[in-house]
């Protein structure tokens, strides 16, 4: 059988939630306001699937470059190359 190769394969333990997040949403979070140029962490949420990065930029931190829709438009350095990842902002945490 040929093996799977989707954009979610191997994230069991990424995507996992613990047991008191479970079924809950995280208002503030949905609702924080970014500037240009704020620092922010990119850390998936497993309870909300749409606007989520892909999985290697999970843990990864940026800067916000600008908005697109409802969601966020992060710069991430990726090893050498500069990458614009688009996420929503339940997937978004700030950083101080």
């Amino acid at each position: 059988m040929k093996r799977s190769k989707g954009q979610r394969v191997r994230t069991r333990s990424i995507l996992r939630r613990r047991r008191k997040e479970r079924s809950r949403l995280n208002i503030s979070r949905s609702i924080h306001k970014y500037e240009q140029g704020d620092r922010v962490a990119i850390v998936l949420d497993g309870g909300q699937q749409m606007g989520m990065p892909h999985r290697r930029f999970n843990g990864r931190t940026g800067f916000i470059q600008s908005r697109q829709g409802s969601a966020w438009v992060v710069s991430v350095k990726d090893g050498n190359m500069q990458k614009t990842v688009i996420a929503r902002p339940e997937h978004l945490r700030p950083l101080e």
